[in-house]
This record gives structure tokens, C-alpha cells and sequence, in this order.
């Protein structure tokens, strides 16, 4: 399909502007050397080439078959050219009709067909595509013409988006381009796959609104990690309602979007806010330069947009360079009085020898070696003389250095179009807005960190009788109580707090003076699942007395069955659960924790399983993250037990996440001497 030789226009047409007419002009004006056949029984001739009345006329068969047609003569016209030995096809049109009682959807027809052809089908409801390094535009609207092949393969479910980056006015050149659409015959992840069999493909784009080949399009990622190709993706979609009620809070902290959350953040995939976050990705990328260790350099003729940047990479969490003593000294022996020897670095004073100065400062910054990168950033407004002004700079210092470097402006409406171009054309990227280039960079050193990951080795550390028993408990009617939980996370490694189940208040009593006072007291009412909502938790009761109070309301209002539990030393809640997801299974939840977990929606999620760099990765970023090297006075708390817990929970998850529907364990209790789970819950999978 994507590199054929030989076409069919079935619904070629003479009426200019239409599909079946601009689907042939696509083809004829886009270098395409292969043959060309317009099917309309109408016309004997369209635009100088013969016309035949169908795709059986034709006397041989077609690599690709273009249907300019509409809905109503979709089926009829895709059963005929797969008769007529077809190999694919591109289908334009939405695919939809009324739905009728007695006949599934069109669009599942038409699957059928192809699937039975053995065909591959682009679309329905897309664009088509466009292989510019084989001269084959299977395009049905306008796009423009004399597009150069690159080094950025782009997919997109979105036709605009699709067509709007074709479109785009700067460097970023694409080899394949594909309007996904329906993905009746051809998926997300083949198309991967086909980019990644181009040498050419340094960087691939993605546009996505759902995965429908999950196996698929996961291998996919898999092959790019493989071959070292980043994948940039704006996955949209993530404020939809929710699938179906949760009743764990990780459940409900995953969300809708939680499980591409994972899935990226496990093969490396870059996510982006928006296309011109994804544009400037693209051409950093698409540069085939890559980040080695530190931070970010830059450098400005503006002492406030020098801020500016400082601002924006603290917000958008692009690290800066920290410079040597030796760069620090090189840098003020070229800059005017009154500059600082910075990074960021302003380098405007009077523009004395300018050229000397700017070049040397941005060589001594590229040698120091925290600089990851370097960002040479002003704003591209016309230059008079740019063959002595800062493009001149950029394109005597760009070749010098193998470091990632480019031109970052602050203001895309004020670009001069013919200087970007010329920067372009010499390899430098140049960056259309200080948030979405700094975006661009981070997203650079982010790909740069995940490449640096060791591969996950070994196998789960739990024997198999302990696996064994709890798949058949979960396999079980009854759900767990929650010493049950506890138990299960204490199997697999995760230190939990001591607790006893009783049902009378003797036993309560026992029990606690088992455990020594204080304790906590909480209802085993297995119908309720989160017992601080009903008053179902009792915390530091010091003696008999109040115990048996605690006791005596908790049986009246919730029934005798009680959890007596020691007390936790102090520490930081966090909450680690596991969420089960329909497309791509279990996922490792880590958040803030405590009663306001979901006002909080602080959280970092994976997918299993996970090794101690991984763990730590995910509690580095959240936001409750300084809580735990202490606050006002407090002590540092235990980090390396809380990733060690990570871990043990992730070979939970790994295990026995096909019978999770979800897992609470919150809070988890971080203190000085380690964590404790003091709560759980499970809910096993049913059907």
C-alpha cells in the first residue's frame, strides 16, 4: 500500500475540486512514477489518461486501489476491486450509514472485506497518505506540492492535524505521512513498523485518540526502543468521561488517561501538549542530534528574556547547566564589564566585536561538560546584514559542535520567515516559542534518561506456592477482608503494620494487649471499603477504657467484626495501589496519600514490572516529593523503603494483576526507620 507501483481512482472525475478529481491530480503532480488508472464508467478519458468503466477492465491487478466514492457505494466498490485482485485500498469517506437492526455497522462490512481480500485498507474517514521518499501521494484533498522528503514519519487519527503539519511553513520534512482514520486494514503500530523500516526515519510523530491493536501497537514501541527511533505522541482524550465506576481510589486517580500515562512512560514515548509542542519536538529530533549528560545552556541578547527563559524551565522542568570554574573564566574574559558569567548567559552590552563575543561564549558554553545542549535564543526578526548577525553566528558555531543546538525564539509571529528557512536549511533547528522549545528540550534530555535505563532483568522474586495461594483466593466469591490484604502485601515484600481480626470486644482487648497500646481500631465490615467515609477508623487508643468506647460505636453502627491494628510511627502518607486497565492490563499507581488522595490527584503511574531505578523514578515526581527529606524540623524519611516497596508492589501487580480488578494501600506511612501499608484493600476480578 505504502509504496505502490500501481493505482486505481475508482470515482475519478473531471470536475475540478472534487475528491475523484484532485485524488488523480495528487497523484500526477506529486512525481508519482508508477501507473495510473481512472475507474468511471462516465468518462472515456480524465486529465489525458485513458478512463475504464471498473477495476476488472483494467487486465491486471492494482497495488492500490483510491475509493473517491461515497458511503452509500462503498461496499459495492470495495467488494469489486478486491474481486479484482486489489492489494489495498484507501477509503475517503466516514463509513457510516444509519444503523439498521438486522446489518452491522458499514464500517465493519467493509473490515470484513478487506480481512477476507487480504487487504490492507487506509482509513475510513481519513485524508489518505502521502510517501514522499517514494514519490506516492494517495492523497484526496489539496496538500502542498514540491514536499521534501525528511527525517519525520507522522501518523495521525486526526485528518486536520494530518494535514496542518503538511502544511507547516518551517523545515520539518516528513518521508511518510499517514491520515490513519479508521484504521479499517491498517494500524497505528504497522504504520510504525513500516517507518521504522526507512532509513531514513530519525523521529516519528504520533496524533492519537485511542489504540484499537493494543498487542500491536505495544510491539510497535518495542521495535522502536530497538532501533533507537523516539516517538513523540499528542494522545488526546483524556478528560472523557470515565469508563465505568471505580470503587478504589486508584481506580479513580488512573482515570481514563492513566494507562497511555504508563504505557509511555515505560517505552520512552515523548508526550506533548499540543502541535506546536509537537512541531518543535519534531525538529529537534528530526536534527538527529542527542543530549549527552547535564543540563541545558543558553544564550540571550536580553536581560529579561533571559528571565524569561529561567522561568519558563523551571516551569516546564527543562534542567540548566551548571558551568565549570574554567568556562566561568573563559566567559568573562569575553564579555563587557557588567555582564556576568552565567548560564543563562546574556551576552548584550554595547555589541562591541559582537561576532567575537557571541561565538566565543557559546563555544565555551558547548565545551563545558554539564552542557547537554545549548539554546542560542533571540528573536529571529529580520536582520539587515544576516551574513554578519546572529545567523552568520549560528551557522559558524552549529558545525563545531556535535551537542544538541538551536535556535530558540520567544515569539513565532515575529519570525522572519527567509532567515528561519536559511537556518533550516543548514541543520539548525529553530524553535517557535520559548514554552513549547524549552518543552522540546526537556523532552530531549527525558529520552536521553530513558535510554540511560538498564533493561529489567530476572524474574519475580515470589515462590510459586505463594503466587499459587493467592490466585486461589482471589479466584474466590468472598472478597478479602483487610487483614487479608495486608497479608497478601506482606507476601510479596511490602512491610505492613501488625493487625488481628476479632469479633468481640475480649478479644479486641487481647489482641491489643498483644500488641501493646496505642492501637488503632477499624471496622471488618467487608461491604465497606473505605471506612473513613462511614467513621469506621479509630486512631491512638491509649488503654481498655477507650478501646472499649471505640468498640462499642463501631459494633453498634457497622457490626462486631473488628481489625485491631498496632500504630504507625509518624511519617508521610503515601498511597500505592494497582488499577487494572482493559487494553493493557495492570498498572503500578503511586501518589499522595491520606484521606484527600483524590482532591490531591497527585500521582505517577507504571507499568510492571519495575526496578529500583524505575521506582525511584515515579517518587521523584510527584509533587509530595520534598516531604519526604523533611520539612520544618522534620527528619528525612526512609526514601530507599518506600522504592523497595514500589518494586514489591509492581511484582504483585506483574503476578497477580490478571485477578486484580484494583489495590488500595493507603496510606503507606514513610518515617525515619522505614514504611508501613496500615490500610488495604482489594478487589479481586470477577468473569
Amino acid at each position: 500500500m505504502l509504496e505502490a507501483r500501481s493505482v486505481a481512482i475508482v470515482g475519478a472525475s473531471v470536475r475540478e475540486g472534487s475528491v475523484g478529481n484532485q485524488s488523480l491530480v495528487e497523484l500526477l503532480e506529486g512525481d508519482f512514477v508508477g501507473d495510473v488508472y481512472p475507474v468511471n464508467p462516465k468518462y472515456d478519458e480524465i486529465l489525458g489518461l485513458r478512463c475504464y468503466p471498473a477495476v476488472g477492465d483494467i487486465g491486471r491487478p492494482v497495488d492500490l486501489a483510491i475509493l473517491a466514492v461515497g458511503n452509500p457505494l462503498l461496499e459495492e466498490q470495495l467488494r469489486s476491486v478486491a474481486e479484482a485482485g486489489a492489494r489495498s485500498a484507501v477509503i475517503f469517506a466516514s463509513c457510516y450509514e444509519a444503523p439498521r437492526d438486522d446489518t452491522p455497522p458499514l464500517a465493519d462490512r467493509l473490515a470484513a472485506i478487506a480481512r477476507g481480500a487480504g487487504m490492507a485498507v487506509c482509513g475510513g474517514n481519513c485524508m489518505g497518505f502521502a510517501n514522499l521518499e517514494k514519490g506516492l501521494r494517495a492523497l484526496g484533498f489539496y496538500e502542498p506540492k514540491g514536499l521534501r522528503p525528511g527525517p519525520v514519519a507522522f501518523v495521525s487519527h486526526s485528518g486536520s492535524a494530518f494535514s496542518a503539519l503538511l502544511h507547516n511553513d518551517r523545515a520539518i520534512s516528513f518521508n511518510v505521512a499517514v491520515s490513519s482514520g479508521l484504521e479499517l486494514g491498517a494500524t497505528v503500530g504497522e504504520y510504525i513498523g513500516y517507518a521504522l523500516s526507512l532509513e531514513s526515519t530519525r523521529v516519528i510523530g504520533l496524533f492519537l485518540e485511542s489504540i484499537r491493536d493494543p498487542a500491536g501497537f505495544v510491539e510497535a514501541l518495542r521495535a522502536t526502543n530497538d532501533r533507537d527511533v523516539p516517538v513523540v505522541a499528542l494522545k488526546v482524550g483524556k478528560e472523557t468521561l470515565t469508563r465505568r465506576m471505580v470503587t478504589a481510589h486508584s481506580g479513580a486517580l488512573a482515570g481514563e488517561d492513566g494507562a497511555y500515562e504508563a504505557l509511555f512512560e515505560a517505552h520512552g514515548v515523548l508526550r506533548v501538549q499540543s502541535l506546536d509542542e509537537m512541531a518543535d519536538t519534531l525538529a529537534l529530533f528530526g536534527s538527529g542530534r542527542r543530549a549527552g549528560p547535564g543540563g541545558l545552556a543558553s544564550v540571550h541578547d536580553s536581560g529579561g528574556e533571559r528571565a524569561l527563559l529561567v522561568d519558563s524551565a523551571a516551569a516546564v522542568g527543562v534542567p540548566l547547566a551548571s558551568i565549570s570554574e574554567g568556562t566561568t573564566r573563559r566567559l568573562t574574559e569575553l564579555l563587557e564589564p557588567g555582564l556576568l558569567p552565567v548560564n543563562p548567559l546574556d551576552f548584550w552590552g554595547t555589541g562591541r566585536d559582537a561576532h567575537e563575543v557571541v561565538t566565543g561564549c557559546m563555544r565555551a558554553l558547548l565545551e563545558d561538560t554539564d552542557a547537554a545542549a545549548l539554546a542560542f535564543s533571540v528573536d529571529l526578526t529580520t536582520e539587515d546584514q544576516p551574513d554578519e548577525g546572529y545567523i552568520r553566528m549560528a551557522e559558524e558555531v552549529f558545525p563545531v559542535t556535535e551537542k544538541p543546538f538551536a535556535m530558540l525564539s520567544n515569539f513565532a509571529s515575529g519570525i522572519d520567515r527567509a532567515d528561519a528557512t536559511r537556518l533550516e536549511d543548514a541543520g539548525i533547528p529553530v524553535l517557535e516559542g520559548t514554552l513549547t522549545g524549552l518543552g522540546a528540550f526537556r523532552h530531549l534530555f527525558d529520552y536521553r534518561d530513558h535510554r540511560s535505563l538498564p533493561a529489567i532483568e530476572g524474574t519475580t522474586p515470589i515462590p510459586l506456592p505463594v503466587r499459587e495461594h493467592w490466585q486461589e483466593r482471589l479466584s474466590m466469591a468472598d472478597p478479602l477482608y483487610e487483614s487479608e490484604g495486608l497479608s497478601l502485601l506482606s507476601d510479596f515484600g511490602i512491610p505492613v503494620v501488625t493487625v488481628s481480626l476479632v469479633g468481640s470486644l475480649d478479644d479486641a482487648i487481647a489482641a491489643a494487649e498483644r500488641l501493646g497500646f496505642p492501637v488503632a481500631l477499624k471496622t471488618a465490615d467487608r461491604a465497606v471499603q473505605h471506612k473513613s467515609d462511614v467513621g469506621g477508623v479509630r486512631l491512638g487508643l491509649e488503654d481498655r477504657t477507650s478501646l472499649a468506647d471505640a468498640y462499642g460505636e463501631l459494633s453498634a453502627s457497622l457490626g462486631s467484626a473488628v481489625t485491631v491494628a498496632a500504630m504507625a510511627p509518624p511519617g508521610v502518607e503515601i498511597h500505592l495501589g494497582i488499577v487494572r486497565d482493559e487494553q493493557f492490563g495492570p498498572l503500578v499507581l503511586v501518589a499522595a496519600g491520606g484521606v484527600l488522595v483524590e482532591v490531591l490527584s497527585d500521582r505517577r503511574l507504571a507499568m510492571p514490572p519495575l526496578d529500583q531505578a524505575r521506582a525511584r523514578r515515579l517518587i521523584d515526581r510527584l509533587e509530595v516529593r520534598p516531604l519526604l527529606d523533611g520539612v520544618r524540623g522534620q527528619p528525612p524519611a526512609d526514601i530507599d523503603s518506600l522504592t523497595r516497596a514500589v518494586v514489591a508492589l509492581s511484582w504483585l501487580a506483574h503476578d497477580l494483576g490478571e485477578h486484580i480488578e484494583a489495590l488500595d494501600a493507603n496510606p503507606v506511612i514513610v518515617g525515619v526507620d522505614g514504611c508501613l501499608a496500615v490500610d488495604a484493600l482489594v478487589i479481586p476480578r470477577r468473569g
